[in-house]
């Protein structure tokens, strides 16, 4: 699936496009090709529903002209689209003293932040001064089971890397969840791009694009401490 500024859009669209006619449907003649194309992605997740042989034959007598395409969102889109609407965004969450930012990572995502701490004397790009302790004294909201933090951008992007080498040696999940949450992933061609050296601070503030990796990487064991 696409990332999620990316997908609501369509599914706004198709809203909109759906509520102004009485059938529901968006047609051909309303979307462009690029945006078919996205709107036959989001099926394949049940996002949308495509219109079938019969549902275009009706539409094109509704329509007094051959119809060769026609989508709306089913009702998981649709509850998408709300739910999207009315969920927090991160820029929304308090930020504490000196523009530090709260940061709230599951079991899993602190799990792998642990490891990336853990090892880094051993790493050419270790994590940047500060994070280590910030991990080490984080508190856990037992009742929903996340970890607080409260980080620099420097160190929000320094975790954005540790999450990168985790998706890079195992799961995907910890990075895209950080990417949705904080808009913050690590991309080594837009930093070896923008010219930057690989020290602490330079390579780390390189955020790549709103675009989440595809599931399927096989996920580590969460570690609860």
């Amino acid at each position: 699936m696409r990332s999620w500024e990316k997908v609501l859009p369509v599914l706004e669209a198709l809203e909109e496009r759906g509520q102004a006619v009485g059938h529901g449907w968006t047609l051909d003649t309303e979307f462009l090709l690029l945006h078919q194309q996205q709107a036959g992605a989001l099926a394949a997740h049940g996002l949308v529903e495509l219109a079938g042989r019969e549902d275009r034959a009706e539409l094109s007598v509704l329509e007094g002209r051959p119809v060769r395409w026609a989508a709306r969102l089913t009702p998981r889109g649709h509850d998408t689209l709300t739910y999207g609407r009315l969920r927090p965004r991160a820029e929304s969450l308090p930020t504490g003293p000196d523009g530090v930012r709260r940061v709230e990572l599951i079991p899993s995502q602190m799990a792998a932040l642990r490891v990336f701490t853990h090892f880094a004397g051993r790493l050419r790009i270790p994590p940047v001064p500060g994070l280590a302790e910030q991990v080490r004294t984080a508190s856990c909201d037992h009742g929903v089971k996340w970890w607080r933090l409260y980080l620099t951008e420097e160190q929000i992007a320094s975790v954005a890397y540790g999450f990168w080498l985790h998706r890079m040696t195992g799961s995907a999940a910890e990075a895209n969840r950080f990417l949705r949450e904080y808009g913050a992933a690590y991309d080594p061609s837009a930093a070896e791009q923008d010219g930057l050296s690989v020290g602490v601070g330079t390579a780390m503030t390189a955020f790549g694009p709103p675009v989440s990796f595809g599931p399927g990487e096989s996920g580590v064991a969460a570690v609860e401490r």
